[in-house]
């Protein structure tokens, strides 16, 4: 009989090198196939092992890593075996490759239609105007408005949403037979998300591109992947068809991975509008915020006439497409961003009057310590110089909280509230794997216990199991210390999770505004509706299923909000 795997690994055993000389195993006895023309999705927690098996497949583990024992083929070639030079024939134009991050991913001196055109030059796949027009058509078919003018811009001026869409772009530049895909939709609202899958599902039937797809996403794998892999501890603890690991897991562990993950369940917050809505005076008000960019000569709208309120000691979230305003918004909030016109207030901070006026060092020090951000990269957001130990010490240094005595006991509390071993307080952000920066950087905002926190697409670097923890531990502190939240997020099932009211933005304006229930089983708008039918179905079929992209769809937020 003959193989009819596209990537097979056997046996697969990865070592990282640790201080001293000792040997940390990352990845042991692993086996994996991938096949034309399918998915084939590794998912678990963060640490599993997952983005370790990812890069050992594309040759990119670092200095630190070595691959202790198995074997890596695509089709009859040896991958393992390969060198510099073998390499540089292999990547991009027979396995394409998305990262995890698309903030250190991007080259930040070279515009994004180079960086998407990198691989057609490398490989002389196309002159220069051909490869103009593949570069403005592969921005086009993942969701880039504008390519032609975006294509002109550099990485910081996208989104974080955009610079994932734009590395998978050029990760499909020359279709490669395999595409090794590292969490690509982590950054992307629902919408863009079902666009880009499709897209893979459509490159999949043309070409019989195989993908390995790495996430977190239980509702993606489900719905998306022909095959699921179930990682734990570096380990394989379960494997098989889609429809059967969904319907009838086969260990705990999964089934507790599925339990967490919102996506896969109805669970709404308990209403609690009423009760909220009691006080006269809103904590957070935001009243006519607009603030429009000025790019290269072009006037692009960033918020217009936002208007909504949020009571203390409640959630609201705000959420939308990519470019949609959200982010803006938060750094208004925050005092990151001075806003050209409206109002910001929370309690009795006007943040939009501080950044017009100049206010003392001292009010200045108040509002800081009052209200946190959150931000989306972590990666970008904390100093890679510094020790876990460091980044939690300064905000208490820097707001004069406590003393040399008291601090060490914070640091440690702190640690435990976001489910961190307190062993990681000397280590560098290097050392860390996304999720685990993502909830160094909530305990660095909580820290100061600030009145307000602004979170970011906080929990989008998450996998299911600790995303769960933090949402609970949010929901727990928001109880005992009174804390206001304002949630911005492309995650759907986790803003109904997490939410008392919710703000849906359209390219800057106010769509719809509400009770969450209320927005969630009636959505005034069609733009809502249309977030709404994007949410991923993952399927619950047998194990002899049809082609994931066949399935039929099981009950999520969309059909149980319309039963409701």
């Amino acid at each position: 009989m003959t193989d009819s795997s596209l990537l097979r690994i056997d046996g697969l055993s990865v070592e990282y090198t640790r201080r001293g000389g000792s040997a940390a195993p990352a990845v042991s006895e692993l086996d994996l196939v991938v096949r034309p023309g399918s998915m084939t999705a590794v998912v678990g927690e963060s640490g599993s092992g997952k983005s370790t098996t990812a890069n050992a497949a594309i040759g990119l583990l670092p200095p630190s890593a070595r691959v202790a024992n198995g074997r890596i083929r695509l089709g009859d070639l040896d991958l393992l075996s390969l060198g510099t030079s073998g390499w540089r024939g292999v990547r991009g134009s027979q396995i394409g490759y998305v990262p995890q991050d698309p903030g250190s991913s991007l080259n930040p001196l070279q515009t994004i239609g180079k960086s998407v055109a990198e691989a057609l030059r490398i490989h002389r796949r196309a002159n220069r105007a051909e490869a103009r027009a593949q570069v403005i058509e592969l921005l086009d078919r993942v969701g880039i408005d504008q390519p032609e003018k975006r294509a002109y811009q550099f990485p910081h001026e996208l989104s974080g949403g955009m610079r994932q869409r734009v590395l998978i772009a050029a990760a499909i530049a020359l279709r490669p037979r395999l595409l090794i895909a590292d969490e690509p939709t982590s950054a992307l609202d629902v919408t863009v998300q079902k666009q880009v899958l499709d897209l893979l599902d459509e490159l999949r039937a043309e070409t019989g591109m195989g993908v390995l797809f790495i996430t977190h996403d239980l509702a993606v794998a489900g719905e998306r992947a022909d095959e699921v892999v179930v990682m734990q501890g570096g380990r394989i603890v379960e494997s098989g068809h889609a429809g059967r690991v969904f319907s009838d897991p086969a260990t705990e562990y999964t089934s507790r991975l599925i339990a967490d993950a919102p996506a896969l369940q109805t669970k709404a917050r308990p209403d609690r509008t009423e009760a909220t809505t009691q006080t006269d005076t809103p904590f957070v008000s935001v009243e006519s915020l607009t603030h429009i960019f000025d790019r290269t000569g072009d006037q692009i709208t960033g918020v217009e006439g936002v208007d909504f309120t949020v009571a203390r000691g409640t959630t609201h979230g705000l959420v939308g497409e990519s470019g949609s305003g959200k982010t803006t918004t938060g750094k208004a909030l925050s005092g990151f961003l001075t806003p050209q016109s409206g109002q910001v207030r929370i309690g009795d901070f006007d943040a939009a009057e501080l950044g017009r006026g100049r206010p003392s060092r001292q009010r200045l020090r108040e509002f800081r310590s009052s209200v946190q951000l959150v931000h989306q990269n972590p990666f970008s957001a904390l100093d890679p110089k510094h020790s876990i130990r460091s980044t939690l010490t300064e905000p208490l240094r820097n707001f004069r909280l406590g003393d040399r005595a008291t601090r060490p006991k914070r640091v440690d509390e702190a640690m435990d509230r976001v489910a961190l071993p307190t062993d990681f307080l000397d280590r560098r952000p290097a050392e860390l794997s996304g999720g685990q920066l993502q909830r160094v950087a909530i305990a660095r905002a909580l820290i100061v216990e600030p009145e307000l926190v602004v979170f970011d697409e906080a929990v989008s670097a998450l996998d299911v199991t600790v995303q769960a923890q933090i949402l609970t531990l949010l929901d727990e502190l928001q109880r005992e210390l009174g804390l206001t939240y304002v949630f911005i997020t492309h995650d759907l099932a986790v803003v109904r999770q997490i939410a008392d009211t919710v703000s849906v933005m359209s390219h800057g304006h106010l769509v719809d505004d509400g009770a969450t229930e209320e927005i969630f089983t009636r959505p005034r708008s069609a733009y809502t509706r249309t977030l709404l039918e994007a949410i991923p179905r993952p399927a619950t079929l047998s194990a002899d299923a049809a082609p994931a992209n066949t399935r039929p769809a099981t009950p999520t937020l969309l059909t149980a909000a319309a039963e409701s």
